[in-house]
């Protein structure tokens, strides 16, 4: 198993935090009673940004989760990024998801596209077209190709991707963060074995999205 060891809360929340318990302390000084409402949010902000240690599998050929939430879609559609027939699986993360990404597959940043685009809610199948999104084409060392997009939501307002191309990535290597309810879209070769089922609750790093089969 790959071990991947990351802050208990993501740093990309570390300033939402200390600001909103400052403000909260501060109130509480003032007016214990009104200072309630200030700790809930502060709470919210703590457990939106938590990013837990994961275990990822080590088996061959397989990718994972690139996101916590719920699958949504499972199609056969065009991967328009790399112009080829593929199958789509898409996850969305409620504003209660960990919503650290992480990398599907042991594999290297072939290409990196960025779309300023709508916020429209992530759930909706428009949302991968006309979205504001983050796309990386990603080759694994057996030469599957795997197109990663973050996707931002109605109340998303900000993706974060750390990697660019010719960078390799371990499977459950974190490079990117999306703030606030979002959604991931996994663009896989056509004939993938797919291990998850609609409505179902995945894990990054830990949960099997598919086998890759020549």
């Amino acid at each position: 198993m790959v071990k991947k060891t990351y802050p208990i809360i993501a740093r990309e929340g570390w300033p939402f935090l200390i600001v909103s318990i400052a403000i909260s302390a501060f109130v509480f000084n003032i007016c214990a009673l009104w200072s309630i409402p200030l700790w809930i949010i502060s709470l919210f902000i703590l457990q939106f940004f938590r990013d837990p240690k994961r275990e990822a599998p080590s088996k061959k050929n397989i990718v994972v989760s690139a996101a916590d939430g719920k699958v949504i879609v499972i199609e056969k559609c065009k991967d328009n990024y790399l112009n080829r027939p593929a199958i789509k699986v898409s996850v969305f993360m409620n504003v209660f998801n960990v919503h650290s990404n992480k990398s599907p597959a042991k594999s290297t940043v072939m290409n990196k596209w960025y779309f300023p685009g709508k916020f429209l809610n992530a759930a909706l199948s428009k949302a991968s077209l006309e979205n504001e999104r983050c796309a990386l084409h990603l080759r694994t060392k057996e030469g599957f190709d795997i197109t990663c997009v973050q996707i931002a939501g109605l109340i998303a307002r900000r993706i974060l991707c750390y990697v660019n191309k010719g960078e390799v990535l371990d499977v459950g290597e974190r490079y990117g963060f999306i703030r606030f309810g979002s959604r991931v879209d996994l663009f896989l070769p056509i004939n993938s074995k797919i291990k998850v089922s609609l409505g179902e609750k995945v894990f990054n790093s830990e949960t099997i999205i598919a086998e890759l089969k020549k």
